[in-house]
């Protein structure tokens, strides 16, 4: 167990985003600092700079409109521009005042705006006021006069210039405060690139680390299980995990199966060693020391005893050999039925185990002193359901449950092995008497050789009667005891078969269980983090969830890989035949793989020969699963050139079996190519094009291992035709089967077909829904149960982001606390692997509630197995959607049943 200090995979993940955001809210705080401050000087510049431009032209204006009101004036004598002077002799100065206050920061041009006024009051107190006084005492002479001086239009013309002068200072400096203001821009540019560089970096590193420590541990998993099931075996390979996330669960629950193997590897090696021991001996007393001291020294014995019964109808168990002992000290001699434990074990017919040996019970010796005993096993020998002998041992130590199997084992087998040699003996002993019986004939036949001829023939022939009497009495028991060990070999055989497809399929099973798990909940957040960054434009984000997504389903590939090629092994993939359109498979194939082939470069090219006829009886997915492999490993091994496909009528030179017609689907792409000394090699799994297992091109490498099986399941064949840095042509010849037994799908696809098939026959029902999933799911109440709490985090979000309540319970019996504590509920998810209470058992909990006999109930699992489905309705599930969870399609199912309600 990982215990309290767990870091799991999405703890990672979320820490690693955490570290991302950190850095990002970093870079904006600065950056906004950075703005803030360059926003401020962008302020000043646009207010300040243009405030003082504009007042200097208000009083520029404003000694203009004084200049021609007092010339207009004086021509005319009109009001009207003695207004206009007035009005603007009055207010020039509080526009002088404000300019003086905007230029505090800047003495020099104080100063000259200083001047400028003292130049404007010189003209007013000079020449503006005193032309207007003659004028208004009528001394139009005298004022026009005054006007025409040279004297008073230069003093304005001066003022203009002081003007132009302090408005090209006030230019400059602007000028300077916006190069200013561009270099601060530059600086921000480059600290931007410099804080995206980090980041990336960062984001880099994190993501390598979380992938390694993924990916390591399931490469060790997958090496262990290669390793299992190679011809050598080897289980004794362990794998270690300092992570603490589930990838050490996953560690920790291979290496459970390798000692559970690696148990039953010596088991069944220790079985076979005893057994081959006691083979070929002669005699009761050699069979039975040989027997009960190789029984001894497999379990750690200290003491032991083997009783062979009589014969079968007597009563009595005589000791036949002993270990560790001589006769005298180790045990009776003799013991009848029911007699002591032996007796009582021999009438019973099973083992009897006494742990508390009494202190007066045997004592185990050695050349340093004496024992007390620890535990007596005592166990019958069985032959056709009698006991035929009793074996006892005992031990300082206790007998582990791998002694009491292998106890139990060689017992099976030792019965067969005394019933033969007893026969033997019997015949031994009728034939040695009938030896005597023809001895003691001779001699009668030599005292009456006188009397009778005839006596003497008869004596003659009952001899030679008696030689052919042994000589098939023993031609019998040679063929009876070869036709034993053949029975027992093969019943062997057939329960060893039995088990390791047990024990695979259950491991199988257990680890899709283990590894969906996970899975479900990385595929489903990565899938809504890559959803979440491209709604907020954050592309990085996006990529790197999309990377996580893509990694997870590369998993699940593998995972149904392994899963499909354990299914062939042990005989339980069978094949769907039905008609298969041709005439549609070429546009098919060029629709999956002509835009794969041009974004690598390549010349896709598809072709079908006019004698192939329109329909064929065959297995439709199988052949497209087929197809995609080849098409697949063509692409993927081939950088520039062609990949094509050519389907023709063409029988293969040697069928399996026979059909009316027969096609050849030849792939053939100017890759790399393969050595033929290779070419039988790439079929084995995990291998690939060039025949290794270094992945030096991506993929698992079962590709071309279950597609083989695949085909001849389909009673085709499969050719190659390679050269080495030539490319490669592989010739799939497949038969038309209008005869072909109907049979099933593998499990995942049966699951996935009959939940699609369901979703849409009550889809098809419905209404159309412009809104989508969130206008549909909007306030609805939804209950979720589940052990993982990565999967609860998992589905709650993506419902919450829907706008559906969420309720979650961790096991069955929280659920149906929750059920009496909530009103108005929608719909229940309910996972079906869990502890406590599974999710079968609270299924039927609540449906044996009147008040939720019509809820919905979805039956959520990653346990994908066959008939898990209808055993999910049977207990009153409305749905069933294996993990992993498309949320598009568990989506798709809820809308059903909640529209149902």
């Amino acid at each position: 167990m990982i215990g309290k200090n767990r870091f799991g995979i999405s703890a990672k993940i979320i820490t690693g985003y955490a570290v991302i955001i950190v850095c990002l809210v970093i870079s904006i705080f600065v950056v906004n600092n950075q703005l803030s401050t360059m926003q401020k000087e962008r302020n000043f510049i646009i207010h300040h700079d243009l405030q003082v431009h504009s007042l200097t032209n208000e009083i520029e204006k404003k000694l203009l409109e004084m200049e021609n009101g007092q010339r207009g004036y004086v021509l005319t004598g009109s009001e009207r521009f003695l207004k206009s002077y007035n009005a603007a002799e009055n207010s020039w100065r509080d526009d002088f005042n404000q300019l003086y206050s905007l230029l505090a920061d800047n003495p020099s041009q104080q100063n000259n705006l200083i001047n400028i006024k003292k130049a404007m009051m010189s003209w007013v107190n000079e020449t503006g006021e005193p032309i207007i006084a003659l004028k208004k005492n009528n001394k139009n002479a005298a004022a026009v006069k005054g006007l025409q001086q040279e004297n008073s239009i230069q003093n304005v013309e001066n003022i203009r210039s002081q003007f132009e002068q302090f408005r090209s200072t006030e230019i400059s400096l602007t000028e300077k405060r916006a190069a200013h203001l561009d270099s601060r821009n530059k600086n921000l540019t480059y600290g931007l690139i410099s804080l995206l560089v980090v980041v990336i970096a960062l984001s880099i590193g994190l993501a390598l680390f979380i992938s390694r420590s993924i990916v390591n541990t399931v490469k060790e998993v997958i090496a262990s299980i290669k390793a299992m099931t190679s011809n050598g075996g080897d289980v004794s390979k362990r794998i270690f995990v300092k992570t603490k996330d589930e990838i050490r669960e996953l560690a920790h629950a291979t290496n459970d199966l390798l000692d559970s193997v690696e148990k039953r590897d010596w088991l069944q090696k220790s079985t076979n060693g005893i057994v081959g021991q006691y083979q070929g001996k002669a005699t009761m007393n050699e069979l039975g020391t040989t027997f009960i001291s190789g029984v001894a020294r497999s379990t750690d014995a200290s003491y032991g005893a083997i009783y062979v019964r009589e014969s079968m109808d007597s009563k009595k168990f005589i000791k036949k050999g002993q270990f560790a002992g001589t006769a005298a000290d180790v045990g009776r001699d003799v013991f009848t039925i029911g007699e002591g434990l032996v007796g009582q074990c021999a009438i019973e017919k099973s083992p009897l185990l006494i742990e508390n040996v009494p202190n007066d019970y045997i004592l185990v010796s050695s050349a340093l002193g004496e024992a007390q005993a620890k535990n007596v096993i005592i166990v019958p020998v069985l032959f056709e359901g009698d006991t035929i002998a009793v074996l006892e041992l005992a031990t300082l130590q206790t007998f582990t449950e791998e002694h009491k199997a292998l106890i139990e084992n060689v017992t099976k087998t030792f019965g067969l092995t005394v019933d033969s040699i007893s026969g033997r003996m019997e015949i031994v002993r009728l034939l040695k008497e009938s030896q005597a019986l023809t001895e003691e004939l001779q001699a009668q036949s030599e005292e009456l050789q006188t009397q009778s001829e005839e006596l003497q023939m008869q004596s003659e022939e009952l001899r030679m009667i008696n030689e052919q009497l042994e000589q098939r009495s023993l031609e019998a028991e040679g063929k009876s005891r070869e036709l034993l060990q053949a029975k027992n070999e093969l019943e062997e055989q057939a329960q060893e078969l039995s088990l390791s497809s047990k024990y695979k399929s259950e491991f199988l099973a257990n680890m899709s269980h283990e590894l969906r798990t996970p899975l479900n909940s990385i595929l489903i957040l990565s899938e809504m983090l890559a959803e979440n960054a491209a709604s907020h434009q954050l592309a990085e984000d996006e990529e790197f969830a999309r990377v996580i997504h893509s990694s997870g389903q590369d998993l699940l590939h593998l995972i149904n890989d392994i899963l499909d090629l354990s299914k062939v092994e042990a005989g339980k993939l069978e094949m769907l035949f039905n008609e298969v359109n041709m005439s549609e498979l070429p546009q098919q194939l060029e629709r999956n793989f002509a835009h794969v082939a041009q974004q690598k470069g390549l010349d896709f090219r598809v072709a079908m020969e006019n004698d192939v006829p329109p329909l064929i009886y065959t297995d439709e997915t199988r052949v497209q699963q087929i197809l995609k492999n080849l098409l697949s490993n063509a692409i993927k091994f081939t950088e520039r050139g062609t990949v094509a496909v050519h389907i023709s009528s063409q029988a293969p030179k040697e069928k399996r079996v026979e059909a009316n017609h027969w096609l050849c689907f030849a792939v053939s792409d100017t890759g790399i190519g393969i050595p033929k000394e290779k070419h039988d090699h790439i079929f084995e799994a995990f291998q690939q094009g060039d025949g290794a297992t270094a992945r030096k091109f991506g993929g698992t490498g079962l590709g071309l291992s279950i597609s083989l099986e695949f085909i001849k399941l389909l009673g085709g064949t499969l050719e190659l035709e390679s050269e080495e840095g030539k490319g490669s042509t592989f010739y799939m010849y497949l038969p038309s089967l209008p005869e072909g037994v109907t049979t099933l799908a593998s499990v995942e696809e049966e699951t996935v077909l009959q939940e699609v098939a369901a979703t849409v026959e009550v889809e098809e029902k419905l209404p159309p829904n412009e809104q989508g999933a969130l206008g549909f799911f909007s306030g609805k109440t939804v209950l979720i149960t589940d052990d993982d709490q990565r999967n609860i985090f998992a589905l709650k979000t993506a419902l919450q982001n829907e706008g559906m309540q969420v309720i979650t319970a961790a096991n069955g019996h929280e659920c149906l606390t929750l059920l009496e504590e909530t009103e108005n509920l929608d719909l229940i998810l309910m996972d079906i692997m869990m502890p406590v209470m599974d999710g079968y058992e609270t299924i039927q909990a609540i449906r044996a509630q009147e008040a939720y006999q019509d809820i919905p109930i979805i039956a959520l699992t990653a346990k994908a197995m066959k008939n898990d489905r209808e055993k999910c309705l049977e207990v009153g599930a409305s749905d069933y959607v294996s993990k992993p969870l498309k949320i598009e399609q568990l989506f798709s199912v809820m809308r059903v049943w909640i529209s149902n309600q």
